[in-house]
């Protein structure tokens, strides 16, 4: 009952009061970007989100965040690695999770929702397993049971077996405790980076 006809409609009126009060910080980080970045302090990208019943595949929306990598490349224009793009501007937004905050207007587009698997990259999709694929069965969240219990210091099979958890026993009592734990986490700034990474490594299947 939550999971079909509640959570969407906590997502939509939790996420427009969440803008209208978070306004001036989406202002003040927006013009502080775009001084840090040298330019567009947004980064958008294409992400999956839930699967259609009808067609089988998922939806694919755009993905929008705060900047924390500049565009820095090489000399033969390839970009540099992400612990060199990953500014002192970008690792505070990150440690801190602001860098989050625009992902607001993706969950009251519909794209997303409050709490859900992480929507990760497109080329994923082929890469997972039937049971992995299970993740796309919902929307995607902007914090999750996975973002709790290690984020990016725990291994894919890791963070996907907690997913398919979530997918398969959505409540309310469920999201709330991960809406406060996420709270927790983030003061912690914990799981913010992976063992060997300034990030995440690839997901290779």
């Amino acid at each position: 009952m939550y999971a079909r006809f509640f959570k969407r409609f906590f997502d939509f009126s939790l996420s427009l009061i969440a803008l209208i009060v978070l306004s001036p910080v989406l202002l003040i980080l927006t013009i502080l970007g775009a001084i840090a970045m040298n330019g567009n302090p947004f980064f958008t990208q294409k992400r999956p989100g839930k699967i259609d019943k009808k067609t089988g595949k998922e939806k694919i929306f755009k993905l929008i965040k705060f900047r924390s990598m500049s565009n820095k490349k090489d000399k033969n224009g390839n970009l540099l690695p992400d612990e060199v793009r990953l500014n002192k501007y970008g690792r505070i937004l990150r440690s801190t999770s602001l860098d989050e905050l625009p992902e607001l207007i993706n969950i009251l587009k519909g794209d997303m929702s409050i709490v859900g698997p992480r929507p990760l990259l497109v080329q994923y999709i082929d890469r997972y397993s039937p049971e992995q694929r299970q993740r796309h069965n919902v929307r995607p969240g902007l914090t999750g049971l996975a973002q709790v219990n290690g984020r990016n210091a725990i291994t894919w099979e890791e963070k996907f077996a907690l997913d398919v958890s979530y997918v398969r026993s959505i409540s309310l009592i469920q999201d709330i405790k991960i809406i406060l734990a996420t709270v927790k986490a983030v003061f912690n700034r914990s799981g913010i980076t992976s063992a060997s990474s300034a990030t995440m490594e690839e997901f290779m299947g």
